[in-house]
Parts: C-alpha cells; sequence; structure tokens
C-alpha cells in the first residue's frame, strides 16, 4: 500500500472519529471561542472560527509530533 492510500485511509477515519464525537465536542465549547469571528445581518450569516482553528492546529501539531518520535 502506497504511502498516499494509507494518509486518505488515516484521514477518512479521522473525519468519522470526528464526526461520531461531534455532540461532545460542541459541549466543550468549540466553535464559540473569544476570537471567533461572526456577523450576522438580515439575511446573511457569516462565520469564521479564527481561534478554534488555531487551538485545532495546535492539538494536531502536538498529537503528530508525538506520534512521529
Amino acid at each position: 500500500m502506497s504511502p498516499m492510500q494509507k494518509g486518505l485511509i488515516v484521514a477518512g477515519c479521522a473525519l468519522i472519529a470526528v464526526a461520531l464525537l461531534w455532540p461532545f465536542i460542541t459541549k466543550l465549547g468549540l466553535g464559540r471561542l473569544p476570537g471567533d469571528i461572526r456577523i450576522e445581518r438580515n439575511g446573511f450569516s457569516f462565520y469564521f472560527p479564527v481561534t478554534t482553528m488555531i487551538l485545532v492546529s495546535i492539538v494536531v501539531s502536538f498529537i503528530l509530533r508525538w506520534l512521529g518520535k
């Protein structure tokens, strides 16, 4: 099996895990952190989770670094 195939399988499993754990993740407050941008107007809604993306990126980086050693 090529590294690309393994990577796609791991990414798919990760997406399934996040989908299954979503009810618990939302209770942690992710997506409603200070710094997340939310604009709501008549007929228009814009949401950009800046702080949430930074936090998730840091956690994923630590996990990948830990698995790499």
